[in-house]
């Protein structure tokens, strides 16, 4: 019998300030989600990697590609 699925992970890269779509000026974090295939429960390769940032006033996000969210990341370590 093998035991077998995934595993989602969440880890937030930074908080910047941006202008949410709705016009506002706003925090936004951009957040990194793996999944993970994983055998017997101990994770074993990569399935999927996304970058999300998402809004802290308004809630809304969106999926950014790892070039864009890597900008991001060295705007907000700049600032």
């Amino acid at each position: 019998m093998l035991i077998f699925g995934t595993r989602r992970t969440a880890q937030q890269l930074a908080v910047l300030m941006l202008t949410c779509p709705q016009g506002h000026p706003a925090a936004h974090t951009v957040t990194r989600f793996v999944t993970r295939f994983t055998l017997f429960f101990v994770p074993t390769f990569r399935v999927r990697t996304r970058h999300v940032v998402q809004c802290t006033l308004c809630g809304q996000s969106g999926q950014v590609p790892s070039s864009t969210a890597e900008e991001l990341v060295r705007q907000a370590a700049a600032a």
